[in-house]
């Protein structure tokens, strides 16, 4: 069953405001799951990218992931109860039947794909119960075909395709002067095998005879019935079940319902979709597309057997830096080359982590260990990331195979590692026109020790003008970021790749005394400036990390 319910797709994505290894490993990494398994993993992207690692992807011609924000059950991964939607114009009978043989209680009514409304067997017994009136045929505009169908009978004369527009429904089983006292012009007739009956209803120009019992209607009536477009109808049951079940030739759509109806989208968060069920007692909830197709029913069973998202997790493990929801998700892998922090999962996971100074280098490992080819495209995406992680082999983090491996894969993809890296450093600190939020948090992490929560952003720059000039955006903006993201404190690395130092900005109570204090730095310098100092990840953070701690 097709219900657009994608139960083998596994997402793989990395972390919030992702960097150049972030994006490239994720799609790297996806393909080679692909290749290994045959099944479908996605890459996704957590957040915006980066100038450097859009830049990347349009140089070599590669389109971004998808954004995934949020790792929560959502509608699209319940299964979905499909129903083939029924023309309003269908008779209550045919209703009922698909009700019986898809034993369901609602049904959709659809116009050309389009939810129009919902009938169901409350709405059905209403047709019976509650309706008195003999003119509700005309009222709902009915079929003659749809009386003929619910009755079991042949229509023998007149257009079935016509509809009833005027006028009740009578029996006419009484003498021709009490006839002619309640019959009038357009009603609808059960009769029987009366010939004087019958040439009386043709007389009183009634719009439709229905003759009870197969019997047998004249030549000379029929003829006089064509040339007044009489309707006439010969059905096989007596005229106590014809009374009976007229009534279901009516169409469903006099009585479904229109107005108030609850729906959902794909798209709709479970969590949420529980909540609106909690108060509007209904069955089942139609699901639409943005379009407002009809798509299926979702019910509070099936919400029970939902499925979590599938979804594995490169370049970080650190639950503030993870998709929001990812504690609902069913992680099944995490490859990492950070320190070990807080992601919880539901059971075990496969978990690599190297200390080395790019994903990018792992995944490269995890191609030829598992003998599959890295294409060109994918070779230009792992080297980018490479030089993006380790500062063109600059940063203390880079180690000898993160080398090794960029200059491998330069070589399949036919670049100059040099020329490819100046691009990239000069894409990455472009940064005209973007607000001092956006600067902040182009590259920005969070992190939790001991109860504090700090985030650390970074720009790298090999233009030591550019980096003055960002230093006084973000400076006057640091510390209603902090307010804004609810840290206790914020600092910005100003990183200079050409001199490999960088100047830290502080925000929040103690920060700048804290970091004074982890690098030793003597005396209270104006300007915090770490010398040597160009990783976040291997100088940066630990440094703080183990200060806090004691």
């Amino acid at each position: 069953m097709n219900n657009g319910v994608s139960n083998n797709k596994v997402y793989v994505v990395g972390h919030k405001n992702p960097d150049t290894d972030s994006i490239c490993s994720a799609i790297a990494y996806a393909d080679l799951k692909s290749k290994i398994t045959g099944e479908d993993y996605s890459p996704r992207r957590a957040g915006q990218l980066n100038e450097e690692t859009q830049y990347v992807l349009d140089h070599f011609q590669v389109e971004a992931p998808k954004l995934l924000s949020d790792l929560r059950v959502q509608v699209k991964d319940v299964e979905l109860r499909n129903i083939e939607g029924i023309k309003g114009s269908v008779s209550i009978k045919s209703a009922w039947k698909s009700m019986k043989e898809l034993n369901i209680k609602t049904l959709p009514v659809t116009r050309d794909s389009k939810l129009e409304g919902l009938i169901t067997i409350g709405d059905i017994a209403t047709s019976y119960m509650d309706v008195y009136d003999s003119g509700i045929l005309s009222k709902a505009r009915t079929q003659y075909r749809n009386i003929a169908s619910t009755i079991d009978g042949t229509i023998i004369a007149g257009n079935p395709h016509s509809y009833v527009l005027n006028g009740k429904v009578g029996i006419l089983a009484s003498s021709r002067k009490l006839m002619s006292e309640f019959v009038e012009e357009n009603d609808l007739v059960i009769l029987g095998d009366r010939q004087e009956a019958q040439q009386h209803a043709v007389d009183l120009n009634v719009s439709c005879m229905v003759v009870c019992n197969g019997a047998r209607v004249g030549e000379e009536i029929l003829k006089q019935a064509e040339e007044k477009e009489i309707v006439i109808i010969s059905s096989p049951h007596d005229a106590f079940t014809v009374a009976r079940l007229i009534n279901q030739s009516i169409p469903v759509k006099q009585f479904m319902t229109r107005e108030g109806i609850v729906s959902f989208q794909m798209d709709d968060y479970v969590d949420d979709v529980k909540d609106v069920m909690a108060r509007r007692r209904f069955r089942d909830f139609p699901i639409l597309d943005e379009a407002g197709n009809f798509l299926g029913f979702i019910s509070r069973r099936r919400l029970l057997n939902s499925r979590r998202k599938q979804v594995i997790l490169v370049d970080h493990n650190e639950k503030n830096q993870a998709v929001d929801g990812v504690e609902e998700a069913e992680v099944l892998e995490i490859i990492d080359h950070h320190r070990l922090s807080s992601i919880e999962t539901m059971g075990p996971v496969f978990f690599r982590n190297q200390p080395v100074g790019c994903t990018a280098t792992i995944v490269y490992q995890m191609y030829q260990e598992e003998g599959v080819e890295v294409e060109p495209v994918i070779a230009s995406l792992l080297c980018s990331a490479i030089i993006s992680d380790t500062l063109m082999f600059r940063s203390p983090t880079c180690t000898p195979l993160d080398e090794r491996s960029a200059r491998k894969l330069a070589e399949i993809a036919g670049i100059d590692i040099e020329k490819l890296a100046l691009e990239m450093f000069n894409a990455g600190s472009n940064l005209k026109g973007k607000t001092a939020e956006e600067i902040c948090f182009l590259d920005f992490k969070q992190f939790t020790v001991n109860d504090i929560n700090f985030g650390v952003g970074q720009i790298s720059s090999m233009s030591a003008e550019e980096l003055r000039e960002i230093k006084t955006e973000v400076s006057a903006y640091l510390e209603q970021a902090r307010k804004t993201q609810g840290l206790d404190m914020i600092f910005f690395m100003l990183t200079n790749i050409v001199a490999e130092s960088s100047e830290l900005l502080c925000a929040g109570n103690g920060a700048r005394e804290k970091m004074i204090s982890a690098f030793d730095l003597k005396g209270n310098p104006e300007m915090i400036e770490l010398k040597g100092v160009v990783s976040r990840k291997k100088q940066l953070v630990p440094t703080l990390v183990s200060a806090l701690q004691q």
